[in-house]
């Protein structure tokens, strides 16, 4: 079978069973708090399992697109190495919620792998939980009857709560678990040790292939168990090593998901992949790395992800830098090579994750500038690694760090170079220097949740702010403390509620609880997955008492007015430079907003004109809210605009301003009528990433006081010029006039130059075989200073120059090092200059061969060019 007829068998067999075959979710997972990345198949039903929202099905199963590159789930320096690891893969399962158990899991698992996959009986074995004293649990017994008609009870191996007992986290669902593992090994191998004793040994060819979990206790703060009112199934299946078991092949990439990326890399490296896994065979751990890698970047950026230095953006980044490197010193490859692989993957996935081929020139454009411009880096980089000092086979931490912030290497990159030529590197003196730049503890603060306190049963959220702003019914439903740097905070859930939790990019709703006539203030409104939590700095005395919600109203108006100019905005951008300007990010808030779409350059004053006047004529049309809840399917023909990245369920949201101008599905709040924004104003047109641009507006009253300003400001130009019939030809005037003033005083300033050379020729003293200038010059220019220096220094040749100078009121240090000195007796003006402005009580750097500082205190010049000679 092929790999798109093993995905393809799987959907069918379950949907034979009942199961409703539902999409992945996004690989990117911006709702929950404690999971940026998707790293399982179960992650986008959460929800479902802690009790937060009802399914509407009880029997669900997909192919999910998942991502393990942070936190405990993190392959990213084992891929390449061995013959399974990933960093993106997709994950098979099926899910019971309160419905089927074990009996059923366990029959259809079995079913499907022998009787549909036909994979050999005498080659699969299961686990299962071994029991545990501590947890008062004991062995799956049940699960255990239930595998024994279909496996000799010496294939059934019990091991304990590391391998066999799933949680969700530190508290939640969790539950033991049932795995089923395939012998791969040839038979020779098999016949001299049983493969029962290799199971969970790390052996590449006795591997788990399916993992049934079997959730039916809750983990409490205190780390107790409570037995789950309904238990529910939870399995995951690798799709990549399915296909290897059931494609007779030894390693992941062997199999047909792969070897067609590695026939591309043979054609453009002249290369041949040779399906070898020892640590010296470079290229093909290079051509595995790069194959995994582009894929994980290309899923992560169709799903909305832009690399970046911050947070996920960064890891992406990571990935990306990373195939880099491994094409570039592996494979000889020194241009970019990720960006023409992005089409075959994106030819391999359509038939599943159609979302790549839809954004394939989007992906491109970005990746192939992420390549561009990382290849200038690891370049200037390596030059840098060679030349650093290294004692007894160690980076320093100064010299880790330098290339961190200086040359864009992460440290891991450089722990990879190091290594490759038999170095370690000083990490800890690295996080010195590290922390020396960022004060320790500022980005992740200590955070302690406890459990929640439940006061009634929840079947979800009822979310009224789409009709109203108030609510006189509500009642608590749980509460929990989080306590933040010693202090602590709480969240509150309620039954019903008018508050609109973040998420899409606008923010959350404040305003007021009314528990009786205690009054406490909601400072923000926060998801978590599809809980609406409000955030409050107290607690009510009586919390059974009926609730009084109250949004800020003021707030709340100031936030829908501009996302609907969002809106507006969005169909302009399509109509003014094309629709390939798609939403690739917002946020939208009560003073601003701002909005990041797909371009290639900036936008002309011209195209910013045509898109404002756009957006305020629809406004003045005042057109009316058509807002409709339908399903995807006639969203989807409807012809409505949708966000890749986003998880829709079967029912959305359409918001419409004339059908045939905007029509977006969207969950956020809007106006009435475009007419209640009053007027749209860009304030600034910047790009943000390769390919992405960001437009920075604001709406009615702030757009109004803006404006004002502005005109305030052009009225006191206008009387500064005395008020002329043409204000831009004044100015114009003025500078034209200025600049000829500019160049007069640069001949004077030159001419003085010039007839200082001749005196400081003189001036020169070998000392050490370096001809020496120190002076304290009388200009007050640095560029005559340094085109004085250059002269000199061409003139005499192997000089070394200091110069000390006043220049607009503030000290400053000039040193100018030949070629020659700097190559042959290792002079470096940017290491000199550091030492001679601590006597300015200043700072500054430069090259080897020029370098200038600043500082405080002119007093010292004459003490920094008197320390000169002492340094040579």
């Amino acid at each position: 079978m092929t790999s798109k007829e093993i995905r393809q068998a799987f959907l069918d067999f379950f949907e034979s069973k009942g199961h409703k075959i539902v999409p992945s979710a996004p690989i990117v997972n911006p709702t929950d708090p404690d999971l940026k990345f998707t790293n399982s198949g179960m992650n986008q039903f959460k929800d479902f399992f802690l009790g937060n929202k009802v399914p509407d099905t009880r029997r669900v199963a997909d192919t999910q697109k998942c991502l393990r590159v942070s936190g405990k789930h993190n392959d990213l320096e084992e891929v390449g190495i061995d013959s399974y690891h990933h960093t993106m893969f997709e994950m098979l399962g099926n899910w019971s919620f309160g419905d089927y158990f074990k009996k059923e899991a366990i029959d259809w698992a079995w079913e499907l792998l022998t009787e549909v996959y036909k994979l050999p009986k005498d080659r699969l074995y299961v686990s299962v939980f071994e029991g545990d004293k501590k947890l008062g649990l004991g062995a799956d017994m049940e699960a255990v009857e239930f595998w024994k008609k279909h496996i000799p009870v010496d294939r059934i191996l019990y091991f304990d709560n590391k391998d066999n007992f799933w949680e969700m986290g530190e508290t939640g669902p969790c539950g033991p678990c049932s795995e089923i593992h395939v012998d791969l090994r040839p038979d020779e191998e098999r016949a001299k040790i049983d493969g029962a004793t290799l199971v969970n040994m790390d052996d590449p060819l006795v591997i788990e292939i399916w993992n049934l979990v079997f959730m039916q206790y809750n983990r409490m703060a205190d780390r107790s168990l409570v037995e789950l009112p309904e238990k529910h199934i939870d399995t995951g299946m690798g799709f990549e090593r399915l296909c290897m078991a059931i494609q007779g092949k030894s390693s992941n990439y062997a199999t047909d998901i792969f070897t067609p990326f590695f026939a591309f890399l043979e054609n453009e490296s002249g290369i041949k992949y040779t399906y070898s896994y020892d640590l010296d065979a470079k290229s093909d751990i290079a051509m595995r790395v790069i194959v995994d890698h582009c894929r994980a970047v290309t899923f992560a950026i169709a799903d909305g992800l832009i690399p970046s230095n911050k947070d996920e953006g960064y890891v992406i980044r990571r990935i990306l830098r990373r195939a880099v490197r491994y094409y570039y010193s592996f494979l000889n490859i020194k241009d970019p090579l990720l960006y023409k692989l992005i089409p075959l993957l994106a030819d391999s996935f359509e038939d599943i994750f159609p979302e790549l081929k839809q954004q394939l020139g989007h992906i491109n454009k970005l990746v192939l500038a992420e390549e561009k411009q990382f290849l200038r880096t690891l370049s200037s980089g390596l030059k840098r690694f060679d030349k650093l000092d290294i004692k007894d086979n160690m980076v320093s931490g100064v010299d880790a760090f330098t290339l961190k912030d200086t040359y864009g290497f992460p440290i891991d990159l450089t722990e990879l170079i190091a290594s490759e030529r038999g170095y370690s590197v000083d990490k800890d003196g690295y996080d010195i220097e590290l922390n020396k730049q960022k004060k320790r503890g500022e980005a992740d603060a200590q955070k302690s949740v406890g459990d929640w306190h439940e006061f009634m049963d929840l079947d979800g959220v009822e979310f009224i702010g789409y009709e109203s702003l108030y609510s006189d019914d509500s009642r608590l439903v749980k509460y929990r403390t989080i306590e933040v740097k010693g202090k602590n905070q709480y969240q509150v859930v309620l039954d019903k509620t008018p508050f609109y939790a973040e998420s899409g990019g606008q923010l959350g709703d404040s305003g007021l609880l009314w528990f009786d006539d205690e009054k406490i203030a909601v400072v923000n409104t926060k998801k978590e997955n599809d809980l609406i939590i409000h955030q409050v700095n107290k607690l009510p005395e009586n919390k059974e008492a009926n609730v009084r919600a109250e949004v800020n109203a003021k707030k709340r108006d100031a936030i829908s007015k501009n996302h609907t100019a969002a809106h507006l905005l969005h169909s302009a951008l399509h109509r003014v430079i094309g629709t390939h300007a798609l939403q690739r990010g917002q946020e939208v808030a009560e003073n601003k907003f701002r909005f990041d779409f797909s371009h290639q350059e900036k936008l002309s004053a011209e195209e910013l004109s045509n898109i404002e006047m756009m957006v305020n004529a629809k406004i003045r049309e005042n057109i009316a809210l058509d807002e409709q809840l339908i399903s995807i399917k006639d969203a989807e023909e409807s012809g409505a605009t949708m966000l890749f990245g986003e998880k829709y369920g079967d029912e959305v949201r359409m918001i419409t301003f004339d059908k045939d101008y905007s029509r977006e599905l969207c969950g956020g709040t809007h106006v009435k009528s475009t007419g209640e924004i009053g007027v749209f104003k860009i304030l600034s047109e910047t790009g943000i990433a390769a390919g992405i641009r960001r437009i920075e507006g604001i709406t009615a009253q702030k757009a109004e006081a803006f404006l004002a300003k502005e005109l305030e400001t052009l009225d006191s130009v206008r009387s500064l010029f005395k008020n002329p019939k043409d204000l831009v030809g004044a100015i114009n005037k003025l500078q034209d006039e200025n600049k000829a003033l500019q160049k007069e005083v640069e001949k004077l300033l030159a001419a003085q130059a010039s007839a200082l050379q001749g005196g400081l020729k003189s001036k020169f003293k070998e000392v050490n075989g370096i001809n020496l200038l120190t002076a304290g010059l009388p200009l007050g220019d640095s560029n005559a200073i340094k085109t004085l220096g250059y002269e000199l220094e061409k003139e005499i040749g192997n000089a070394l120059i200091v110069f000390g100078a006043v220049v607009k009121d503030k000290p400053q240090l000039m040193v100018i090092v030949s070629k020659s000195l700097v190559e042959e007796k290792g002079l470096h003006a940017g290491n000199m200059i550091r030492e001679l402005a601590k006597e300015i009580k200043g700072g500054g750097g430069g090259q080897p061969f020029f370098a200038t500082a600043g500082g405080k205190d002119a007093n010292g010049l004459d003490k920094a060019l008197g320390l000169v000679e002492g340094m040579i």
